[in-house]
């Protein structure tokens, strides 16, 4: 079974728009065709993110998106990443690197390619969510 990293655009995408990232998060991550690799740093991240005001305004999609996070933690296969990377321009996003190298994800799925300039680390291809949904996407 394939190993996902979804970066937190992603999440957001998904809790926003009906797009590729919700088919990817509904149809792959929570229907289980897929696995998603989380580590700590990254699931606070998402919790962050979600918890920011322009995200909170109202209670209903603040629930929806805790309950969304907390069913991607559930199916999460969960790593402590321990090596340290300098790579991209953003650094916070080096996270990501560090879990695709110790998960030994397949794919890390962004759609921030103006900071994910490299295509692949290790074995792990750096994708964005349209490139993984009609290319790579098990069947």
């Amino acid at each position: 079974m394939q190993k996902i990293i979804l970066d937190t655009n992603v999440i957001v995408s998904a809790l926003i728009t009906n797009g590729i990232p919700s088919k990817i998060v509904e149809e792959l991550v929570i229907e289980k065709k897929v696995n998603i690799c989380l580590s700590h740093e990254i699931l606070d991240e998402y919790l962050g993110v979600i918890n920011r005001k322009k995200f909170s305004a109202t209670k209903e999609f603040h629930l929806y998106a805790e309950q969304l996070i907390y069913q991607i933690e559930n199916f999460s296969l969960m790593y402590l990443p321990e090596m340290k990377l300098d790579i991209l321009s953003d650094k916070s996003d080096n996270k990501f690197l560090e879990l695709a190298i110790e998960s030994k994800a397949n794919f890390l799925i962004t759609g921030n390619t103006k900071d994910f300039t490299i295509k692949e680390i290790e074995k792990t291809k750096i994708v964005t969510p349209r490139i993984y949904w009609e290319n790579y996407k098990p069947q």
